[in-house]
Formats: structure tokens, C-alpha cells, sequence
């Protein structure tokens, strides 16, 4: 078992091997860092040519686990990402051949380009990591990461994702533009070949769920825990949403901001790192009035709102109540 010191010097050097590669992005960095901890999946959404599959393949390479990617399409069928019981003409018997969803780390490029069919075929690998082929259940590798990535503005030839299966996702990151600095750092970086290609493993499969053990184990005060409930509660009274946030998110929302407190370098929660993951965690999870779905971001203005609404804890009463143990 390592302990916070040791967990934050991990952290850092993946971050650090992720700037090898990526310029700027900390924000989106440190929320996909925080998903990986808190043993999440994440949905990377933003236009194309913003470092969506980038960002993905820097982790992937960064971390010494079973990786793979497939390029999800309308022809996509199941049994591409389960794998088939076929039959061996040399033993008389049927094998077994495993798909893409047999590895630590699995890249669902353009997820919504594929038919609700194949979608769906995750949903029991995201949410129980197993998977059920021909009657057999097959269980998956630990750590288990779906990193997905969509285009929210293309809809020609995509099948928007249904609730259910967005709900599997512990959040939704958009990257963004860079800024101009970051923009001419881009061009410096790339302009004599890819660095990716020289990206080296900086931690193991081992670290990895020790390190997401530690996660699970950040102090979390009582106030807190009220305070995940509360905010939650709040997103199914607003008068903007048709259907809230399922005790399902108050879980990931607590998971997420225990992943985030430990990037921090703490061994406790502040209502700062509730806030800091609430969007990501929320957003995607609300159901919209009719008409309100083409206003872009409408649902993560109605987190913000909750969050200005609701009460935050006073510090005093969490460190009293041990949320400063550290």
C-alpha cells in the first residue's frame, strides 16, 4: 500500500510524461487523471482536431497496461468489441478469440458513429467489468478505462448516446481550443515528427490500483457526503431539467472529488474539489426540457446554478468533524 506522498509523486510523473506530448489542457488533464483514480470512464467531447485521441494514447502510453483502440463505425458489429467462439478446423473444437474490451485501457474512437446495438454492448463491461459471450461471463482486466471520444456538432451518420449509456461515464471533458501560445507550442512540438512515438511507461498496472485504492480511501466528513446529497437532489428541482441526478452521480460525484483531493497532494475532501469535478460528473447525466437541448451548455449552466444555490459546509465544522484529518 503507498500513502499520500507516494501517491501524489505517481500522479506527477504521469502528468509530467502527459506534457511530453500535450501542451496545455491542465484542467482536462487533471479531470481525466482524476477519473483514472477514481476508476471511472471518461467521455472526451469536442470538435475535431483538438486533441481528443491524442490525450488518450498520452495516458495509454504512460501507463504499462494492455491498451487498444478500434475505430467505432455504423458497420460496427458486437461480437468486433466482445470477441467470437469460433471453431478450430486443427483441434475439432470451438476457441474462444477475445476482442478490444480484453485490455486495461480501451479507446472508443467516434463512439456515436456506431448503431445503439454495439453502444449498448458496453454497458455491462462499463458498469459490472465483465462481459457476457454465448451464455459465459468473462471477467475484465483491473484497472478497466473506456476513454471514449465524440464530435458533438457532426450528427450526420451518428446515433446520439441514450441516457443509460451516458450515465455509465463518470464524466464528460471538452479539451478546448488552445490559446495562441499554446498554439504556436503545438506547431514548435510537432514540426520535426510526432512525440508520441517516444512516449515511455512511467507507471504499472500495480501502481495504478494501489494508487486507486488510496483514492477510494481520502477522508470524506459527513458535512460532505450532505453536501454531495444536496447538490444532487438540486439538479432534480430545477425547473430547467426534466430528469436529475440519480444516487448514482452522488456516488461518482464523491469518487471523483476523492480522485481529485489526492492530485491535490491531500488525504481529505474540501467542498473546492466538489465544485472543481461537479460539471464533468453532472452535466451529461441531466435530462433537459423540450427545446432546451440546442442551447449549448444549458445543462452545465444549471450545475453551476445548483452549486451558487446550495450551502456549502462551513470549514470550521469539517475540521472538527475530521474532513482536515489528514
Amino acid at each position: 500500500m503507498i500513502d499520500i506522498l507516494e501517491g501524489k509523486r505517481l500522479i506527477g510523473d504521469i502528468r509530467q510524461n502527459l506534457a511530453k506530448v500535450i501542451v496545455g489542457k491542465i484542467d482536462g488533464v487533471d479531470l481525466l487523471l482524476t477519473a483514472l483514480l477514481a476508476n471511472g470512464h471518461v467521455l472526451l467531447e469536442d470538435v475535431p482536431g483538438t486533441g481528443k485521441t491524442l490525450l488518450a494514447k498520452a495516458l495509454a502510453k504512460s501507463l504499462d497496461c494492455h491498451f487498444k483502440r478500434i475505430q467505432f463505425t455504423p458497420d460496427l458489429l458486437p461480437s468486433d468489441l466482445s470477441g467470437i467462439n469460433y471453431y478450430n478446423q486443427k483441434t475439432g473444437e470451438f476457441q474462444f478469440r477475445p476482442g478490444p474490451v480484453f485490455a486495461s485501457i480501451l479507446l472508443a474512437d467516434e463512439i456515436n458513429r456506431a448503431t445503439p446495438r454495439t453502444q449498448s454492448s458496453l454497458l455491462e463491461c462499463m458498469e459490472e467489468r465483465q462481459i457476457t459471450i454465448d451464455g459465459v461471463t468473462h471477467g475484465l482486466e483491473s484497472p478497466f478505462l473506456v476513454i471514449a471520444t465524440q464530435n458533438p456538432v457532426d450528427n450526420q451518420g451518428t446515433f446520439p448516446l441514450p441516457e443509460a449509456q451516458l450515465d455509465r461515464f463518470l464524466m464528460r471533458i471538452k479539451t478546448g481550443y488552445p490559446s495562441l501560445e499554446e498554439g504556436v507550442h503545438i506547431l514548435q512540438r510537432f514540426r520535426l515528427g510526432n512525440p508520441l512515438e517516444n512516449l515511455t511507461a512511467v507507471a504499472s498496472g500495480e501502481e495504478i490500483r494501489a494508487v486507486q485504492q488510496l483514492a477510494a480511501e481520502i477522508s470524506v466528513s459527513d458535512d460532505l457526503l450532505n453536501y454531495i446529497v444536496r447538490i444532487t437532489e438540486a439538479t432534480r428541482s430545477s425547473t430547467a431539467v426534466r430528469l436529475g441526478a440519480s444516487p448514482r452521480a452522488s456516488g461518482a460525484l464523491l469518487r471523483s472529488a476523492q480522485g481529485y483531493a489526492l492530485i491535490q497532494g491531500r488525504s481529505f475532501v474540501t467542498p473546492d474539489d466538489i465544485k472543481a469535478v461537479a460539471v464533468p460528473v453532472l452535466a451529461h447525466r441531466l435530462l433537459l426540457h423540450q427545446g432546451m437541448k440546442a442551447r449549448e451548455g444549458q445543462a452545465a449552466e444549471v450545475v453551476e446554478q445548483v452549486l451558487r444555490e446550495v450551502e456549502v459546509p462551513a470549514e470550521p465544522l469539517l475540521a472538527a468533524k475530521g474532513g482536515r484529518a489528514d
